[in-house]
């Protein structure tokens, strides 16, 4: 009852003129920060920090946040217009969210997106109201051996659930853990396929990387196929905002299990990458067509994106009650606070009350007024489909270009940006998945560094990773899947189907 009391007075505070204003300048920052490839929330906040300094603590708090909620919004823009992810964990948006573009179903694929976000980034707000608790005794019992036993059941997920070729996943992903091998190497400190360039010394960074693999690839496409966007027709209204709304009680399912693995990975910390992975390839695992994936399904946009903003607003809490930031973003906000005189922890939330529940109750609001400026702007974001391709081609050449060079400043990166343009468009051609590419780019560093860090605690005994009931059960869980996946795969090469079976398909009804 006290924290209920609290969250009021946190409402209270943050309903003022003055924080409202920060508010709704914030999520508008936001907008255009996530909307931009290569900036990102971390780096949009980390930026505009500095702005912060003369404003008490609360109000410095509310805007950051804002810009925050803002950015998760704006990230599946270009991810759905132009197959352009503005963020990392955009990129699952782009499976279904771009072919929905490409229909002329634009105004239905934002609205899914945006919806999905609010509905994640709202369970990952409300299990920070009532479970912070709980939630932060078990955050502190991760270490190294359940952080990689994490990354490895979502490597395998993603094999398991894919629907291409078992040996085209393997094979890209094995390309992906190469790429985010080069550079130094945080356990030894030496230097790995740098071949003595020291614009390699840092390594491949994965805004760079899928600028090019998804951008400039599809340009690429695009122009081979001929000059034409395919979703210049697109049109949008309010009754597709609520046409669409109309249709979300028949996802409830996918929007339950993606908020619960968003959380999940927020809280461990997996990051909102693996989530939205791991949210799109179980959303599809239990589809009823699971072969309309990649072409269009509304689900396919919902899942990735509310996995994504439910760890993303998760990942506040370890950061808020153990000073451990759960991702990128969370660890700008955590300088934030000490720079404010504000030490992170347990005994913030009985020392700093009132900024806490300020903080919470400004991420209600700040997700509610998200949702509603960024439904407002929809038919803004729809009409770019009506530009001519052959405006719009250099545009997205000139934004990508930005992008990429904002990452560094370098313009070493915008060369990288295009040469993994080429090897986009060259998978595309070959018919190989990109996706795993990226999620062992994004997640191989980090999956590297928590095994290495398990071997060297165990002296290399394998034992570890079933040392203790939690990481016992999450490999368990990795390998058991990825073995049914495999022998899935056996069977059907051992065994395939009759032609008449596969005539029929999965199951046939008689016509009534």
């Amino acid at each position: 009852m006290d924290d209920l009391n609290a969250l009021m007075q946190g409402f209270s505070t943050v309903l003022s003129w003055h924080n409202g204003g920060l508010m709704i300048v914030g999520i508008l920052l936001g907008i255009v920060v996530g909307v931009l490839p290569g900036l990102g929330g971390p780096n949009g906040v980390a930026i505009l920090l500095p702005l912060t300094f003369t404003m008490n603590p609360t109000s410095a708090i509310i805007l950051l946040s804002c810009i925050y909620w803002g950015a998760l919004f704006g990230g599946a823009i270009t991810s759905i217009l132009f197959n352009i992810p503005g963020e990392a964990w955009s990129v699952a948006t782009t499976f279904d969210g771009y072919p929905m573009a490409q229909q002329g179903r634009a105004g239905e694929a934002l609205t899914s997106a945006f919806t999905g976000s609010f509905i994640g980034a709202l369970v990952g707000v409300l299990m920070i109201t009532f479970l912070a608790p709980l939630v932060a005794k078990f955050a502190l019992r991760f270490g190294p051996p359940e952080f990689f036993a994490v990354y490895f059941l979502t490597f395998c997920s993603f094999i398991g659930m894919g629907k291409e070729a078992k040996s085209k996943i393997v094979v890209a992903m094995c390309i992906g853990f190469v790429l985010a091998a080069v550079g130094l190497d945080t356990i030894s400190g030496q230097l790995r396929m740098t071949f003595g360039a020291p614009q390699l010394l840092r390594g491949f960074d994965f805004l760079v990387a899928v600028i090019g693999l998804f951008g400039i690839s599809e340009i690429l496409i695009t122009i081979e196929e001929g000059l034409a966007f395919r979703g210049k027709n697109g049109k949008i209204d309010l009754k597709i905002v609520f046409k669409t709304w109309a249709t979300m009680p028949r996802h409830f399912a996918t929007l339950v299990r993606s908020s619960a693995i968003g959380c999940w990975m927020g809280i461990t910390p997996g990051g909102a990458t693996a989530a939205s992975f791991m949210g799109y390839g179980v959303a599809k695992k239990f589809a009823r067509d699971p072969d309309s994936f990649g072409k269009g399904n509304v689900a396919g946009v919902l899942a990735p994106e509310t996995a994504a903003h439910a760890a993303g607003t998760s990942a506040l809490l370890p950061m808020l009650a153990l000073g451990i930031p759960g991702s990128a973003t969370a660890a700008v906000l955590l300088g934030g606070l000490m720079i404010w005189g504000l030490q992170p922890g347990p005994l913030l939330f009985v020392e700093q009350k009132d900024f806490v529940w300020g903080l919470i109750a400004s991420m209600y609001l700040g997700n509610l007024s998200g949702l509603i400026i960024v439904l407002a702007t929809v038919p803004l974001f729809a009409a770019i489909l009506r530009i001519p391709f052959s405006i719009i081609a250099p545009a997205i050449l000139v934004v990508c270009a930005i992008g990429a060079f904002t990452v560094h400043n370098a313009q070493f990166d915008i060369w990288l940006m295009l040469a993994f343009g080429i090897v986009g468009y060259v998978f595309k051609k070959l018919d190989y998945p990109l996706a795993p590419l990226v999620l062992a780019l994004v997640l191989g560093d980090r999956a590297e560094d928590a095994f290495r860090q398990s071997m060297l605690a165990s002296r290399g005994g394998l034992g570890i990773f079933w040392s203790n009931y939690l990481v016992g059960t999450i490999m368990t869980l990795a390998v058991a899947g990825l073995g049914w996946s495999l022998l899935g795969s056996l069977r059907a090469r051992f065994f395939p189907r009759s032609p008449v079976e596969s005539a029929a398909g999965p199951a046939t009804r008689p016509l009534s």
